[in-house]
């Protein structure tokens, strides 16, 4: 089969190799999905780059967690129905050294979730890792029917996500942008109020045009802490996935504490085969709705891996998608 792969650690275009390895095959409980797309995440490009101190975890890694295409082949314990099912993927290098970045993946059985009907495969390589990440941002402190949500960096892949899961589940959305175009694209995905961090003062904002909110699903918790405690209700929920602008912030423990907050950290990869379900089911029944906003889709083909990992790091809004057997794979 056709791959990318490295075997160290280090810049896209100094480790990223392009060839042919043997095609895998299925263990138990396994099963061998044709890739049509294989998406890429922040944190793939962060996996690959490594910090200066990393080793890589397997003497060859392929890369990228999330993908959608069709069961080719099932493993022992695997129902033989599944075979010919359009899935989309997350987590697949999660503990394993290749991910969808090849004709053909080997994938748990549960990380393989059947793809409605009304869903694209390239849009589906754009769920996995951003779709579970919002839904256990939105839902992972309980229900969302009725409360006040604030999403930070509602034009991202996981904030685009979070808004629709939160209206999805009967909630008021605000959320915050940088530009026109973010604000647009997060209107487009349901939310009720939209605000400019870069001409407005988001608490003041907030404030103004619902009070204080119930629950905050933050993309920066050290950059936005001082905006979440003049917003978060006392007794509110936090669910934060990321704080980039700094990696090890020192935290308001009494501020938190005296409000009652409760804080939810997430990481997709580690969670609970519990939750994980209760994600993707919702997941698909939100899908099956047929009203579902995707990030924009920038796509690239199989050889220009190293482009579309220089894509994401530098910040394209949206979602890189890499085409393999396209939307015809496996047939």
């Amino acid at each position: 089969m056709r791959a990318v792969w490295y075997e160290k650690l280090g810049p896209a275009e100094a480790v990223l190799q392009i060839g042919t390895m043997p095609d895998p095959a299925p263990g138990p409980g396994e099963v061998l999905v044709r890739i049509g797309f294989s998406g890429v995440n922040p944190s793939d490009v962060k996996r690959r780059a490594g910090p200066a101190t990393a080793t890589i975890p397997f003497p060859r890694v392929i890369p990228n967690q999330d993908g959608a295409g069709i069961i080719d082949m099932i493993g022992a314990g695997v129902d033989p129905k599944r075979v010919g099912e359009r899935v989309w993927l997350h987590s697949t290098c999660w503990g394993r050294p290749f991910g969808t970045g090849a004709d053909w993946a080997v994938t748990p059985d549960h990380r393989a979730i059947q793809l409605p009907s009304n869903v694209s495969l390239a849009a589906g390589a754009s769920l996995g890792v951003p779709a579970l990440t919002a839904h256990r941002a939105v839902f992972g402190p309980g229900s969302a029917t009725g409360k006040t949500v604030l999403v930070t960096g509602g034009a991202g892949a996981v904030g685009l996500y979070a808004i629709q899961l939160a209206k999805w589940a009967g909630a008021r959305v605000i959320t915050t942008v940088s530009s026109d175009e973010k604000a647009a694209l997060t209107r487009q995905a349901g939310a009720d109020h939209v605000v400019n961090y870069r001409q407005e003062t988001v608490a003041d904002r907030v404030l103004a045009l619902t009070g204080p909110v119930d629950h905050i699903v933050e993309v920066d918790f050290a950059a936005n802490i001082a905006t979440t405690l003049k917003v978060l209700k006392g007794n509110g929920t936090l669910s934060t996935y990321a704080s980039m602008s700094d990696r090890d912030p020192k935290i308001p423990f009494y501020a938190l504490m005296n409000k009652n907050i409760n804080v939810l950290w997430i990481t997709v990869y580690d969670l609970t085969r519990a939750a994980l379900d209760v994600g993707t089911r919702d997941v698909n029944a939100w899908l099956a709705t047929g009203k579902a906003v995707f990030p924009p889709l920038h796509q690239f083909g199989f050889g220009d891996m190293v482009k579309a990992h220089l894509a994401v790091e530098q910040g394209a809004v949206g979602k890189i998608i890499v085409a393999l057997g396209g939307e015809n794979a496996g047939r």
